[in-house]
């Protein structure tokens, strides 16, 4: 560094100097005459007076420089070594906290170890810490206490699984938080099954699907004179004998048929008031369901007739073909035959409080149109199925 100093000013004096004598030449050459031996001389002169100054700038710079690159090693090397310092004093402070934790285990273990066989039971466990946190302990907590830190699984602790006392609290308040966690979320479960059951309750309620009292037995059978009414055509061959006039039932039957028949348009006025009730969900089921297939039942009687209509145009049609009466009068008996059985075991199922829900294709279209609780959405709103399958279709149709 003194040598660079000296170096330094040697160039600052020799640059001055050499300022200073090429402005006095200058002058002095200003007075002379000018001649050619002249310029040589002066241009000799200020090219070695130029080397003079370029030769110590550059010796200086490289100097600063070399200087630079040492302080930074220097630097760098002073960092290591305070940083593997501070690594041994972090490793000196980790070791002697786990022997005061050591010690402190055993000291406690020596405290627990009431019987002095070597072992903490769940009995002692529960005892010394009890006493260390002058606290009552439940059997149950000490025991999820001996399953978390007993490593071995023998039902005891040795010296190697026992922890200190503060670990033993941290871990009860661990317990108890995840405690109350587990029982605040069987809270809210609980509340949550419990509007559910409200929410169903509320469905069945406003669905009616109720078990059916006697009265909604009885009305539930109604429905079926509709059918019962449009298909007595089919029996006049039957109820006109004079064995069937002597009845009784076939004479009140006759005096409803009478009824139904003078009153202007009755079939299509109970089939739009069987349609309508139907749709009220305040009746029980088993009365909404008996009058739509009521209904089903009453349109299955139009294609008999059709088929019976089909037959008399043909046969009247195409000469030589002749349908015998007999043909077209047993036909008449099995379809009222057929029509009798059927609202039989529909009249029974339904005193009996059951749906009669096995009618061969009819019963399913039935069954298709009856509200259910999965036609409420979400918020518990009900959907009627058309509204539903609408919505279903616009949701595709968007996709």
């Amino acid at each position: 560094m003194h040598q660079i100093s000296q170096v330094a000013a040697i160039a600052a004096i020799a640059i001055s100097a050499t300022d200073a004598f090429v402005t006095n030449t200058n002058t002095c050459i200003k007075t002379l005459p000018t001649t050619r031996a002249n310029n040589a001389i002066n241009n000799n002169f200020a090219t070695r007076s130029s080397r003079r100054i370029i030769m110590p700038i550059a010796t200086t710079t490289q100097l600063y420089a070399a200087e630079d690159d040492d302080a930074q090693d220097n630097e760098i090397e002073r960092l290591k070594k305070m940083a593997a310092k501070l690594r041994a004093e972090a490793a000196s402070l980790e070791a002697d906290k786990a022997k005061q934790l050591a010690e402190a285990a055993e000291k406690a273990f020596n405290k627990f170890d009431v019987n002095s066989d070597g072992e903490i039971s769940l009995s002692e466990l529960k005892i010394g810490l009890e006493k260390e946190l002058k606290t009552d302990i439940s059997e149950k907590r000490v025991q999820e206490l001996m399953e978390v830190f007993d490593k071995s699984g023998d039902g005891a602790l040795q010296l190697d699984e026992f922890v200190t006392v503060d670990r033993f609290r941290n871990q009860l308040e661990s317990l108890a938080r995840e405690e109350k966690r587990l029982a605040a979320e069987a809270e809210q479960e609980s509340k949550r099954q419990e509007q559910e059951a409200l929410l169903a309750a509320a469905k069945l309620e406003f669905l009616n699907d109720k078990e059916p009292t006697t009265s909604d037995k009885l009305v539930s059978v109604l429905p079926y004179l509709f059918p019962l009414m449009d298909g007595l055509q089919y029996g006049r061959f039957l109820l006109g004998s004079e064995e069937a006039g002597a009845n009784p039932l076939v004479v009140i039957v006759a005096l409803l048929y009478s009824l139904y028949r003078s009153i202007p348009f009755s079939g299509f006025a109970a089939f739009f008031a069987l349609n309508f009730l139907s749709g009220n969900p305040s009746l029980n089921r088993l009365v909404r369901f008996n009058m739509q297939q009521a209904i089903f039942l009453d349109i299955a009687l139009f294609f008999p007739s059709l088929l019976i209509g089909l037959g008399t145009l043909i046969g009247g049609n195409i000469p030589g073909l002749n349908v015998p009466a007999a043909a077209g009068e047993l036909f008449s008996d099995v379809i009222f035959g057929t029509l009798l059985l059927t609202l039989g075991y529909c009249v029974v199922s339904s005193l009996f409080g059951k749906e009669p829900s096995s009618i061969p294709l009819v019963s399913d279209s039935v069954k298709d149109r009856m509200p259910t609780i999965d036609m409420f959405d979400d918020n518990g709103q009900f959907v009627p199925r058309e509204s539903r399958e609408s919505k279903d279709k616009d949701d595709k149709d968007k996709k």
